[in-house]
């Protein structure tokens, strides 16, 4: 693996904190997200915290993507004006609020959630880098855990936005099962796609949130010995990439996991995918296409599905279960998870994927997506966690992919690797200075 010179400085998860630190984190994120938040263009609304329920998330600061309804501002969608009414505010807000977690603001997110970059109207910073891109669309979410402005944020995941954000930031996120969390109150962008997300600094906090935001109990049956690397996906990634990735896997190997490679990346199901997307998308925001307020890149981009017909969105979404089944038992097979990276490529430069730069290469744009989309084609969970450092100091992530229903054992396998590792504890770079200042 790659090693970088970081900063010693560490920040806390909420599992890892004593009675006494709970009680004043509230406060100190209060203060950073004003702070720091605004700095990184990554907070769109700021709430005075409730006083909390006891409950087993008592008093933990969490924000959610400015496409929930909160019941306490109207969410904008990324957009320059709000869209949607304040209430009624969503199941999953409710479940949350129930069980003690404070709600303090709302997080920035690109153009109708459109967007892998993370670039959007707000001009939103990766606090490793401000030069580099901080993924999108649950842009602000991933922004925010990162720079210890809360512990938790609400995201949503139809083609990456959960775990793309995770990998450029640095933190842990997870894209569960297709409906496994409500998304009443939400926008939508493509609805057969679209999954809400959890992000926090590490898997064992995932692991306090899961049964409240999914309103499962149901707890992890035995201990996962066996899983399965996608040989190709780290063939087709950047070399640099694919060795930081592996090289988190082998500590895994290390931990008594058995690890066997297997090939299969689904190709078919990445273009039925992208059918989906764009079908659905333009379905969803049709008013949208001549509207001058909405971005015109977006706009070029949401007519693309005009070009779709009902019957190949049809053809795309009946092809998914028997993909699906072939995927499972061709790659996964008896083993419960797949290891591949999040991205195959490093985190690029603004300038990189942004269609109004000289420095412009589509082909990066694309990619952002290519190893995450087909995962919520097939409705499937997903794991993001850092996994270590390229030669610039950026956070790379490592993906894991399970079977239906095995969101707790994904967080299980990732709060094996985060107990020997340090990689979600660390501050960026860029924001060092910031995180005790005034």
């Amino acid at each position: 693996m790659t090693l970088v010179a970081t900063s010693s400085a560490r920040l806390p998860d909420w599992s890892s904190l004593s009675e006494r630190g709970r009680s004043a984190a509230l406060d100190q994120c209060q203060g950073r997200l004003a702070r720091l938040g605004r700095k990184l263009h990554a907070v769109e609304h700021i709430y005075h915290a409730e006083a909390p329920c006891q409950g087993p998330l008592s008093g933990l600061p969490y924000v959610a993507k400015d496409m929930f309804a909160t019941g306490r501002s109207r969410p904008s969608w990324g957009c320059t004006m709000p869209q949607a009414p304040a209430l009624p505010r969503g199941s999953v807000i409710d479940r949350l609020d129930l069980a003690g977690a404070c709600l303090i603001g709302t997080a920035t997110m690109t153009e109708l959630a459109y967007e892998a970059s993370g670039i959007g109207r707000r001009g939103a910073l990766n606090p490793w880098r401000f030069d580099a891109i901080p993924g999108g669309s649950s842009t602000g979410s991933a922004i925010l855990v990162a720079a210890g402005c809360c512990f938790a944020a609400l995201g949503s995941d139809t083609a990456g936005s959960v775990r793309i954000p995770a990998h450029c930031c640095g933190v842990s996120a997870l894209k569960p099962g297709y409906g496994r969390i409500p998304l009443d109150g939400a926008m939508s962008l493509a609805p057969s796609l679209d999954t809400a997300g959890v992000f926090a600094r590490s898997a064992a906090d995932l692991a306090l949130l899961w049964p409240i935001v999914s309103g499962e109990t149901q707890s992890v049956s035995g201990v996962l010995s066996r899983a399965v690397v996608l040989q190709d996906a780290f063939d087709s990634s950047d070399v640099e990439i694919a060795a930081i990735v592996r090289g988190a896997v082998d500590v895994l190997a290390t931990s008594g996991i058995a690890l066997e490679e297997r090939s299969g990346f689904p190709e078919e199901a990445d273009r039925q995918t992208l059918i989906v997307l764009q079908a659905e998308a333009t379905g969803e925001h049709r008013s949208r296409l001549e509207d001058s307020n909405i971005d015109v890149t977006l706009r070029k981009r949401l007519r693309k599905g005009l070009s779709i017909s009902d019957q190949e969105l049809a053809s795309a979404l009946a092809a998914r279960k028997d993909l699906r089944d072939q995927f499972i038992l061709s790659c996964l097979g008896e083993t419960d998870v797949a290891f591949l990276p999040v991205m195959p490529v490093r985190t690029p430069r603004v300038n990189e994927v942004d269609p109004a730069s000289a420095q412009f290469n589509p082909r990066v744009l694309y990619a952002l997506s290519r190893f995450t989309r087909f995962v919520n084609y097939f409705g499937l969970p997903a794991l993001a966690v850092p996994a270590g450092f390229d030669r610039d100091g950026m956070p790379v992530g490592l993906q894991m992919i399970g079977r239906p229903g095995s969101e707790a054992v994904l967080l299980q396998i990732a709060a094996r690797l985060q107990e020997r590792t340090d990689w979600h504890g660390r501050v960026p770079m860029e924001i060092v200075s910031d995180i005790d200042g005034p």
